[in-house]
């Protein structure tokens, strides 16, 4: 069965965000990831004040939605982390409704918000797992963004808590595991262009 919605994790530095872009215009679906949403999210007014005055989330989902739809929001490159700062509570359950109706929807990319953790048990999602060894993904790093080694290091670690921290306050994952996805990718291993072709025949079913 050919599935209809990719979710991809990814640690800093292993290329997940490439190869998904990729896959999306591979199979011509939409590619949603956490810029995206949180320019979505940020016109259609997500606030704190609106959150506390609102007794739901839809509405202010329904405009997310809509502007996702309007918009042509496809990533120019670089990392995005998990979460921002500042997310709350009440912030990621609208991201969250938002990244459930993009699944309903189909035809899509997406490379946010740990959106393979409330769209688990879905036989239309493929959950994938982008990483690489911590060197690895230093020196690409580096190379990347022209940064010293010590100072890629120190981004790529940071990254990785903040990511530990993101899973396990929006969705109780205190130790991420390969079993949690249903196709784990190790670009320490695979170039770009072999991720993209397993990735597109696992969805293909």
């Amino acid at each position: 069965m050919q599935r209809r919605v990719i979710c991809l994790s990814r640690t800093m530095g292993a290329g997940g965000e490439a190869i998904a872009e990729e896959v999306a215009q591979r199979l011509g679906y939409r590619y949603f990831d956490d810029e995206s949403l949180g320019m979505a999210a940020d016109k259609a007014g997500v606030t704190q004040s609106e959150m506390a005055r609102s007794e739901r989330s839809q509405p202010v989902v329904a405009r997310v939605i809509d502007i996702l739809a309007s918009t042509p929001m496809i990533s120019e490159g670089g990392y995005i982390p998990p979460a921002r700062p500042n997310l709350t509570l009440s912030y990621s359950h609208v991201i969250e409704q938002v990244i459930r109706e993009l699944a309903e929807a189909g035809d899509a990319v997406i490379v946010a918000h740990g959106a393979s953790h409330p769209l688990a048990g879905r036989s239309d999602v493929m959950r994938v797992l982008v990483t690489a060894s911590i060197d690895a993904r230093v020196e690409r790093l580096a190379a990347q963004d022209g940064v010293d080694a010590a100072a890629a290091k120190k981004a790529v670690e940071s990254s990785d808590r903040e990511r530990a921290r993101y899973l396990e306050r929006f969705y109780k994952v205190k130790h991420e595991s390969p079993t949690q996805y249903d196709l784990t990718i190790n670009t320490d291993a695979l170039s770009n262009a072999d991720a993209v072709n397993i990735v597109l025949a696992a969805s293909a079913g």
